[in-house]
């Protein structure tokens, strides 16, 4: 990368200042990681993540590895690694034949551990985890642990025993020897080491001591020859220990640290234990449900690849926490659809529309733009016929004041792309209820240009031919939770919103939409835009509302 290269964040004018003449990685690629655990699937959260790492890595002509991190056994699973994989290619990135786990460094590490305590840099305790928190100390008093001298002989005899099994859990820790009385109390002597009988999901019962992440993660950096772990703030206090225990064990390179702020959204939460359990307690139908944050979820909505790396070009990086505006999500995706989804027309709540002048048994084809923003993506047949189905609200038999829709009298109102209408009436069920709205229509106003260059007044009304329209189910989704600030309750399930979900069974389709692939994006005119569920198939279609075409959360 050459020096006119001009940077779009810190992240990045730190990574061009390394790798600059006289920098710390110069004449080196470029390499970063992405290293999240396979305890649950990827969200939006995440997925600022790793478009850092893959995106500052692909800007400066590097690479990324993909590194899961499952030193931690607990809730780990294969499942969660090949949803993982999928979204990470869903989004366009890739980390080619670099795939690692970090429970592959194990031999590594423990190699490395028993070097440290030879080096008098280590040693195992025996304070409990509840004599541990008594000993901390706190700002103005140093942190004990009578086993600290321990003879170097001697903890790595225990060190090996507690390897072996020998000991129950809780009762060995191996802790670094650093500095019991720092002001940064990741450095007070942190566990580098803690026993755990649980089975590993690609290590079985090998191990029964397992590192923790601030001792495994530098070393897993450092053995695949990273150059910047990127990582979120939360890690900024432990910056200190990541050097340390890369200049204090026999580690082949010397990766630099840089934080940046996590991604905070209104009306949502980003903790996977707490969206594990909106999953297993069945507040949500799983991972990929539309309103779950989730990467699998967001793209079953309807989201699109481009739209989130939109998003998260947008919101940029930071070094000071912040929420974003979930409309900004929206906004991204309604951008992207815009420009790119096919137009349909698509009725949610039908009722039947007999243009009562119309000849019976005659049907005309309609030629319909398929994207007006499109140049190239041309037009479409759409039947047209004496009975259609229109919109139940597009009615009122008494209206309200500035209605220009249909009612008997009023002004005349387009239906799109083919005629001039106006309502002379309705029929009625025995109670009360509009089953058939009865209209006539202007021969002369084909297309919806009246010849005569009189103004309508009326409203364009989108609409479907009874006889060759397709039924659907339609899922219409709001926000999951209605306050904005869920993770602030003492409950977050309090703040769920009951109406986050309205199916809508019943609704009818053009018939173009009769084959509509599953993950397939449109745009129902005036009703936003929606994307065919995964489980949609011919005779059974369902479209679930990715976005409304205006943001929903302006009020």
């Amino acid at each position: 990368m050459d020096n006119e290269f001009e940077s779009k964040n810190f992240i990045e004018a730190f990574v061009a200042e390394d790798i600059a003449p006289g920098g710390r990685f110069e004449g080196r690629q470029v390499h970063t990681r992405f290293p999240p655990e396979p305890n649950g699937y990827l969200h939006i959260g995440h997925c600022k993540a790793l478009c850092i790492d893959f995106g500052t890595a692909e800007r400066f002509g590097g690479i990324c590895n993909l590194r899961m991190d499952d030193t931690n056994p607990a809730k780990e699973d294969t499942e969660y690694v090949d949803a993982i994989k999928e979204d990470i290619h869903w989004l366009g990135f890739d980390w080619d034949d670099r795939f690692y786990y970090g429970s592959d460094y194990f031999d590594k590490q423990y190699e490395l551990a028993v070097g440290l305590i030879k080096k008098g840099l280590a040693y195992v305790c025996e304070l409990s985890p509840e004599e541990f928190k008594e000993y901390r100390g706190d700002v103005n008093t140093p942190a004990r642990s009578p086993w600290r001298d321990r003879p170097i002989e001697e903890s790595l005899d225990l060190f090996e025993r507690m390897k072996n099994g020998e000991f129950p859990e809780g009762r060995y820790t191996l802790r670094a020897k650093i500095d019991l009385a720092s002001g940064n109390f990741n450095m007070r002597d942190p566990v580098l080491y803690r026993i755990r009988y649980i089975e590993h999901h690609r290590q079985g019962t090998k191990w029964c001591i397992f590192p923790m992440y601030d001792f495994a993660h530098p070393i897993q950096d450092a053995l695949e020859g990273i150059t910047h772990s990127l990582c979120s703030l939360e890690y900024e206090d432990h910056r200190p220990l990541y050097d340390w225990v890369i200049n204090n064990t026999d580690v082949p390179s010397k990766p630099r640290q840089i934080e940046f702020a996590r991604l905070g959204i209104n009306y949502t939460v980003m903790s996977k234990r707490k969206l594990r359990r909106l999953v297993e307690e069945g507040y949500v139908s799983g991972w990929d449900d539309p309103r779950m944050p989730t990467l699998c979820g967001l793209r079953r909505r309807g989201y699109t690849p481009a739209s989130i790396r939109a998003f998260t070009d947008k919101i940029g990086v930071a070094k000071v926490p912040s929420t974003v505006e979930y409309a900004l999500l929206e906004a991204c995706l309604r951008d992207d659809l815009n420009a790119h989804a096919p137009r349909r027309m698509a009725v949610l709540r039908p009722v039947k529309l007999t243009i009562t002048n119309y000849p019976e048994g005659v049907s005309e084809t309609v030629e319909v733009e398929n994207n007006p923003n499109d140049p190239d993506a041309g037009t479409r047949p759409v039947t047209f016929s004496r009975t259609l189905y229109v919109e139940a609200e597009d009615f009122m038999e008494s209206p309200a004041p500035k209605y220009k829709r249909l009612y008997p009298g009023g002004p005349e109102c387009r239906l799109k792309g083919a005629y001039l209408i106006t309502c002379t009436g309705c029929v009625k069920d025995s109670d009360g209820n509009v089953t058939e709205i009865l209209c006539t229509y202007d021969p002369d106003s084909w297309g919806g240009d009246p010849a005569d260059g009189r103004k309508v007044k009326g409203a364009t009304l989108h609409w479907v031919d009874a006889a060759e329209s397709v039924e659907a189910q339609i899922r219409l989704y709001s926000n999951l939770f209605a306050d904005p600030e869920p993770d602030a309750a003492e409950d977050y399930l309090s703040c769920l919103n009951p109406n986050s979900l309205e199916v809508v069974e019943g609704c009818r389709v053009e018939s173009s939409l009769r084959d509509a692939a599953p993950l397939e994006h449109f745009q129902f005119l005036r009703l936003g835009y929606f994307t065919a569920d995964k489980d949609s198939a011919p005779g059974g279609l369902i479209f679930n509302r990715s976005v409304a075409l205006k943001d929903s959360f302006k009020k």
